[in-house]
C-alpha cells in the first residue's frame, strides 16, 4: 500500500509539474501573443476562449506546488508511521503515531528505493522502518541489532553479538548483550505477566520484554546454510533486525536478514499516542480512539 500511494503520488506530482510548465512558458506566452494581436484575428469568442486557459489547467497549476511540497517531504524528508502491533513494547506500543527520518539512510527514489545520495548507514541500536524483505506490501519496525559481518547468537532469550572484524589482526570476541531484571510488567499478552529488562545494545539503553511462558522458538528460526541454529552471520549489504517484545516479534530470526536497500529510515519520536479501548457495548467504530497517551509525546 506504502508503494502504492508512493507511485499515485509520483505520477500526480509529474502530471501536474508537465501541466505548470507548459501552461506557464508555452500557452501562457501564446495567450500574450493573442492578446496583443501577434496571432491571426479570428472570431471574439475563439479569442476569449483562447485568453483564458481551462478548468483543469488552472487546478493543475494550483496542485502542483501543494503536491511537490508533500512528494519532496514524504519522499526524501519525514514520513508518518503508525505503530499497528506490541512488536516493540514496551518502547513502541499500538496507537502511537511516529516520526521517520527518511533522509538518515540515503536519499532513494520512492518506487525503485535505489540510492540517490548516501547520507549513513543504521548504528546498532537505531529503530528502523523497512520494506517487508516477504512481502513488498508491508513496512516493518524493529531495532537493528547486528550490523554487516556481525554474528549474531540468540540462545536461552538471550543475545550474544560477535562485532565484525574488518581486517583488524586481533578480531572482537563474542559477547553478551548486557541487561537488567527490572520486574514483571504491565504489558500482557493475554493476560499473563511478562518479564522487563533493561538492555544495552550498543549505545542504546532500551527496555525488553520476554514471556516466561513461551519457550525458545528453535525449530521456527531461520536456518542460514553453514550455521548452528540460532547463529546468523549477517552479510555484507544486510542488517539484522528484532522486536524489542523479544517473545512476540517476528523479525530477523524467522525469516532472515533486512537489505540495505530495504530501509525505509529512521525512527526519531512519537508525535501523538492514541488508545483504542473499546468496551464491548460500544457503538463507536474500532478505529476512533477512546483516549490520548499525552506522557508518551516527544518519546522513542
Amino acid at each position: 500500500m506504502a508503494d502504492l500511494f508512493s507511485l499515485i503520488l509520483t505520477i500526480a506530482t509529474a502530471f501536474t509539474g508537465i501541466i505548470f510548465c507548459l501552461d506557464k512558458f508555452v500557452w501562457e506566452r501564446k495567450r500574450k501573443n493573442i492578446a496583443q494581436g501577434e496571432a491571426l484575428e479570428t472570431d471574439t469568442e475563439a479569442v476569449r476562449t483562447e485568453k483564458e486557459p481551462s478548468g483543469w489547467i488552472t487546478q493543475s497549476r494550483s496542485l502542483f506546488p501543494v503536491l511537490l511540497v508533500v512528494f519532496i517531504l514524504r519522499s526524501f524528508i519525514i514520513e508518518p508511521f503508525q505503530i499497528p502491533s506490541g512488536s516493540m513494547e514496551p518502547t513502541l506500543l499500538p496507537g502511537d503515531f511516529i516520526i521517520v527520518e527518511k533522509y538518515a539512510y540515503g536519499l532513494r527514489d520512492p518506487i525503485f528505493h535505489e540510492t540517490l545520495v548516501h547520507t549513513g548507514e543504521p548504528k546498532r541500536g537505531d529503530i528502523a522502518v523497512f520494506v517487508d524483505p516477504q512481502n513488498p506490501k508491508i513496512d516493518l519496525i524493529k531495532r537493528i541489532v547486528g550490523l554487516p559481518g556481525d554474528t549474531i547468537i540468540y540462545r536461552n532469550k538471550t543475545l550474544y553479538i560477535k562485532p565484525a572484524c574488518h581486517g583488524k589482526d586481533v578480531c572482537p570476541k563474542a559477547y553478551q548483550v548486557p541487561k537488567q531484571y527490572v520486574g514483571p510488567t504491565k504489558f500482557t499478552e493475554l493476560n499473563t505477566p511478562l518479564y522487563e529488562y533493561k538492555e544495552h545494545l550498543g549505545k542504546v539503553n532500551h527496555m525488553i520484554l520476554r514471556d516466561p511462558l513461551i519457550p525458545e522458538q528453535y525449530l521456527s528460526y531461520f536456518q542460514q546454510d553453514g550455521a548452528q541454529i540460532g547463529e546468523w552471520v549477517v552479510p555484507k549489504g544486510d542488517y539484522f533486525a528484532m522486536g524489542d517484545n523479544r517473545d512476540n516479534s517476528d523479525d530477523s530470526r524467522y525469516w532472515g536478514f533486512v537489505p540495505e536497500r530495504n530501509l525505509v529510515g529512521k525512527a526519531t519520536f512519537i508525535w501523538m499516542s492514541f488508545t483504542f479501548k473499546h468496551k464491548a457495548d460500544s457503538w463507536l467504530p474500532h478505529w476512533i480512539p477512546t483516549g490520548i497517551r499525552f506522557n508518551r509525546l516527544g518519546e522513542i
